[in-house]
């Protein structure tokens, strides 16, 4: 059993991941500005906290995973709204670090949240985590994300860069989004359709969080994404073919970027990543492929 620390707990990802963790008997604390919200979605299995303040020094976690950051399509990327999506990062990474500096037994592990947007919109060619890295504003909160992560290995902190994809899963994230328009018949190409779009089930990605928390030989930045990313036209093609639909529409680039402004990039870019660093480590996906992956996510119990 360990002790562990999640920030984003209650996110898409993060109650899920919390969820797998408490089935394995792990002790788990969350850091919530809604206390209440927390116990009552894990039936008052978890710790909630609501500032790091209350990491003592003499309090011992074995682990930290950190999943917070707030969602950055949903607003326009004003000055503003820029500042909160770096707060949400690098603020509450940089909050992680002093209490892991300050605690008398340092955690054994740390993941940090980060995304495959740090490679910018790379076109065809193939991204690993050795890739050069992009300058672009999303690229760049990528960047200083990790890069304040990486502070905790100078203290002794075996660190893993989770370069999250696009996680598939029908109760969250994008494609909770866009399965009603899909399932109508009403699912569209964005742009060009070239993109190209780096994915992974939710349960991989759980699975590769696991293998990561507890494989002493990782350490530094992983590609969480499937190994078989494909084009923006073939997903959703095989979308809509998984809902018996057809995708026959596009939305236009001119009007995702009139809609959205500088976010347009997030949806006209893309990137064609692959998971070296997980593969060379042995892990094994169970849904390497879009077209089994989303009819897995048909399965009720999945």
């Amino acid at each position: 059993m360990m002790r562990i620390l999640i920030t984003g707990g209650t996110g898409f990802i993060g109650h899920h991941l919390v969820n797998k963790l408490l089935e394995c008997n792990h002790d788990i604390t969350v850091l919530t500005r809604k206390p209440i919200s927390a116990q009552s979605l894990f039936s008052g299995r978890v710790t909630p906290w609501t500032t790091l303040s209350s990491w003592l020094p003499s309090i011992k976690f074995d682990a930290v995973i950190n999943l917070a950051g707030a969602p950055i399509i949903d607003k326009a990327w004003t000055h503003q709204r820029k500042q909160i999506l770096k707060d949400s990062r690098i603020g509450i990474t940089q909050q992680l670090i002093v209490a892991m500096e300050e605690a008398i037994t340092k955690p054994s592990v740390f993941l940090s949240g980060s995304a495959i947007g740090i490679y910018g919109d790379t076109g065809a060619s193939l991204c690993t985590e050795t890739s050069s890295l992009a300058t672009d504003f999303a690229a760049q909160l990528c960047h200083e994300w990790e890069n304040t992560a990486a502070i905790a290995e100078t203290i002794g902190v075996r660190t893993c860069l989770l370069r999250t994809g696009l996680v598939l899963h029908k109760s969250g994230g994008l494609l909770k989004k866009m399965q009603l328009p899909f399932s109508l018949g009403l699912g569209s190409r964005l742009g060009s359709g070239n993109q190209m779009m780096s994915w992974i089930h939710l349960n991989d990605y759980l699975e590769a969080l696991s293998y990561l928390l507890h494989t002493p030989s990782c350490q530094g930045p992983y590609n969480l994404t499937a190994p078989h990313p494909v084009s923006n036209t073939e997903f959703t093609a095989t979308l809509a073919k998984s809902l018996g639909r057809r995708a026959l529409l596009t939305t236009p680039a001119w009007a995702l970027r009139l809609a959205l402004g500088e976010r347009s990039s997030l949806l006209l870019g893309g990137q064609r990543v692959v998971p070296e660093q997980l593969l060379s480590q042995g892990f094994c996906f169970k849904l390497p492929h879009l077209r089994e992956a989303l009819s897995a996510l048909s399965t009720p119990s999945i």
